[in-house]
């Protein structure tokens, strides 16, 4: 698991529109997926500027663009 937010996380962004623990990827071995979850974050979590549901999974493809708050990292 790779906790993303501004303080305390595997991968710290350095953006005010980023919560402290924004959201969580993982990697799920039984399907070889990658997955993420907004924790809830004010901003939200998006994947191709779609906006995520909080506490929800959602399976990553290849060449997916996530967006936490207003950064976005491909």
């Amino acid at each position: 698991m790779i906790f993303v937010g501004r303080d305390d996380c595997e991968l710290m962004l350095q953006s005010r529109s980023v919560d402290k623990q924004h959201a969580v990827i993982n990697y799920d071995a039984s399907t070889d997926e990658h997955l993420v979850k907004d924790l809830g974050s004010l901003n939200g979590t998006f994947v191709n500027d779609i906006r995520i549901p909080e506490q929800s999974y959602i399976t990553l493809k290849l060449e997916d663009k996530l967006r936490f708050g207003y950064d976005i990292l491909m």
